[in-house]
């Protein structure tokens, strides 16, 4: 009777012949088989995803060479090797899934080629024909950890970028998604990572490119018949950044072949970084199959930087410029300008301007001039915090009420109204919304503004609480 190793053989001799070199190399040639019973052979392959791909493009194949060997009866097993995984203490265990049963596939195979005949890459920012050691990362080299002010607000994101900065691709973290509201500190994190595994491993492929540049670099690789070029540049980055990914929505054919991307990247223990400014879970125009990857690795937020780390930041900045400020005027600035990083030194260049320009000394009254201008000209984002305190106000409770876990009727109406006013008043995700009012998850937020507008439309006493809260927050 033939042995499992044997019967390996001739399946690859066969498959060998239906797929390219670089698939054959990529796909089946890290498959161990395991044992042949009863017409079943079983077969281990490295990771989940390894086997989801088998699965939808290369099953047919796999159905057929079996069959050809073994008769219409052959069945096949898979053996996942499931790796880094929290819950069994890193040590690799294996589950058996049937693969014969299967009457659809979950998507619809796509045929992405990876072959190249040209034996050197192609580089889409510089020149093609340019060397793997030649690449530019792209970073920007202000943006390091150092200049990256850590906070309640940031801490996990930048506790887990440091991590991935000391060990890429070898940590539970990839891929790392950070998500946040604009300005604060998305991009700059994101490059202080590559820049950190720069400097401790020099010869690693580090890139940086903005979702929309890989977009449009995609639609120029199409145009020239170079697709295949494009494919294999990006399948040689050990380290991808990939900023403002949210920009893939809707872009089906991008998806597609950053989908491919990711596989094989993921597979060879690359390491990916994404941004967005939403969670996976609130995106849409996005393929299921690519959220579901980006949920593998840690998905972690920025939030608003609170008063505390508004502080901070400022010093930081007056320090690197060796400027002198009174505290007090620091402390106006923080208090004023809540939401967004970039807002907050903008306002700290608008000041040393006013200074600099009409030669007068930066006071306290200086500052109140500046800030009432520039919050008079610019749309003011109301803060989350400042949305709990007018809502608390009004009802006469403290805030801390709000975070607590009790179930009163009036506390849990405050903590709603707070939700809705924070969905409708701030561009926070709903994960950030429910984290910052009470500790709670999105579908709680979902939930709550949805019990608002309910009760908009059929209570006309709480319609007059809404009104009236809504007056005192854009006063």
């Amino acid at each position: 009777m033939m042995s499992h190793d044997d019967l390996w053989v001739c399946c690859l001799q066969v498959i060998k012949d239906n797929v390219s070199a670089i698939s054959f190399r990529t796909w089946f040639e890290p498959i161990v088989p395991l044992k042949l019973e009863n017409n079943t052979l079983t077969i281990q392959v490295p990771s989940p995803f390894f086997y989801e791909y088998l699965e939808e493009q290369y099953i047919d194949l796999l159905r057929k060479t079996l069959r050809k060997e073994l008769g219409q009866d052959a069945k096949l097993e898979y053996s996942v090797v499931m790796e880094n995984n929290v819950f069994s203490n890193n040590k690799p265990y294996s589950v058996k899934i049937p693969a014969t049963n299967k009457t659809e596939l979950k998507n619809k195979p796509v045929s992405v080629p990876f072959e190249t005949s040209d034996s050197q890459i192609k580089n889409p920012f510089i020149i093609p024909g340019i060397k793997k050691i030649d690449i530019d990362p792209q970073l920007n080299h202000n943006f390091t950890f150092d200049s990256f002010v850590e906070g309640e607000c940031n801490r996990l994101a930048r506790s887990a970028g440091y991590a991935v900065s000391k060990n890429p691709g070898g940590t539970s973290f990839n891929p790392l998604f950070i998500y946040g509201s604009s300005g604060l500190g998305k991009t700059h994190l994101a490059n202080a990572i590559g820049i950190a595994v720069k400097e401790v491993f020099p010869e690693k492929i580090v890139l940086y490119v903005t979702a929309e540049r890989f977009i449009t670099q995609y639609g120029e690789a199409t145009r020239k018949n170079s697709r295949n070029d494009f494919i294999n540049f990006y399948q040689m980055i050990d380290v991808l950044i990939i900023d403002d990914v949210h920009d893939f929505e809707g872009k089906e054919k991008t998806q597609d072949v950053f989908f491919h991307i990711f596989n094989h990247l993921h597979q060879c223990n690359k390491q990916l970084i994404l941004t967005s400014d939403k969670p996976p879970v609130e995106m849409h125009g996005l393929e299921q199959r690519l959220l579901s990857r980006f949920k593998w690795g840690l998905n972690a937020d920025l939030q608003a930087p609170d008063f505390e780390t508004r502080i901070k930041i400022l010093s930081q900045k007056l320090y690197k410029d060796g400027i002198e400020m009174p505290y007090e005027v620091v402390e106006y600035i923080a208090s004023h300008i809540t939401n967004n990083i970039r807002e907050l030194e903008g306002a700290l260049i608008s000041l040393l301007a006013q200074s600099t320009l009409n030669k007068k000394d930066i006071t306290i009254d200086l500052a109140k001039q500046m800030i009432d201008k520039l919050v008079k000209n610019t749309k003011r984002e109301i803060s989350i915090d400042y949305i709990q305190k007018i809502v608390c106000d009004y009802f006469t409770m403290p805030v801390d009420s709000l975070k607590s876990k009790t179930r009163k009727r009036e506390i849990v109406q405050a903590r709603q109204i707070a939700m809705f006013f924070a969905k409708s008043m701030t561009k926070s995700s709903l994960a950030t919304i429910g984290t910052l009012i009470g500790g709670k998850d999105h579908a709680t937020v979902l939930h709550a503004c949805k019990t608002v507008n309910n009760l908009i439309d059929t209570d006309k006493r709480f319609r007059v609480y809404i009104d009236e809260i809504e007056k005192k927050l854009k006063m």
